[in-house]
């Protein structure tokens, strides 16, 4: 590796902002639950799934391999 190489490729990095991007969605999605204590169906079922959705874009994106370009 280069010195100036980056370590993971551009689509390794569409990847972790796809992740960031649905870890924040999940946590908005649990904010906006109206049942007390966030115990609806938004904060227990559907924002956790989302951010768990996330977490396994984040580490696809640090799992994948770059291209080699040799």
């Amino acid at each position: 590796m280069d010195k100036n190489e980056l370590p993971f490729s551009r689509i390794n990095y569409k990847l972790m902002l796809i992740g960031v991007a649905l870890l924040g969605a999940g946590f908005i999605i649990m904010s906006l639950d109206q049942q007390e204590f966030g115990f609806g169906f938004l904060g227990l079922t559907l924002g956790p799934l989302v951010v768990m959705a996330g977490f396994l874009v984040e580490i696809a994106a640090i799992l994948k391999s770059p291209d080699k370009k040799d």
